[in-house]
């Protein structure tokens, strides 16, 4: 059953991390997170292979806005929402409501697109989960 668990070199590749430690003036070790190639299937274990076709939730989270009741009953055509985002501001972006990136929102032909101005690194996606 062991023989199931992901290596650390099998979750590093997951996340494009390659390794590559060094130590900061506390002496403390930090891992410093490197994209590798987009193109990591090849490098992949057979154990790796079975979850790369495993659907997940992208979404684009342009700001948020806290409503009570009474005034999500107004809610209707021609209502304007007021978000706690300026326009210029990067949008975030979420695989299955977890932040990933950042980024601003661009036309591709006639559809929104996203164009990733930031990647959230392992360490910066655990401290906002606390």
């Amino acid at each position: 059953m062991a023989d199931n668990f992901l290596t650390q070199d099998e979750i590093n590749a997951l996340l494009g991390i390659k390794d590559e430690a060094f130590s900061s003036p506390q002496g403390e070790k930090n891992v410093q997170g490197k994209r590798s190639d987009p193109d990591l299937a090849a490098d992949f274990s057979p154990n790796l292979e079975l979850i790369m076709d495993f659907p997940l939730t992208l979404s684009v989270q342009l700001g948020k806005s806290v409503k009570n009741l009474k005034e999500t009953r107004k809610i209707g055509p021609g209502t304007v929402l007021e978000l706690d985002r300026f326009i210029n501001e990067p949008v975030d972006v979420l695989i299955n409501n977890k932040l990933i990136a950042q980024g601003e929102v661009v036309i591709v032909d006639e559809n929104f697109g996203i164009k990733i101005t930031h990647i959230i690194n392992p360490i910066e996606r655990v401290r906002k989960l606390g």
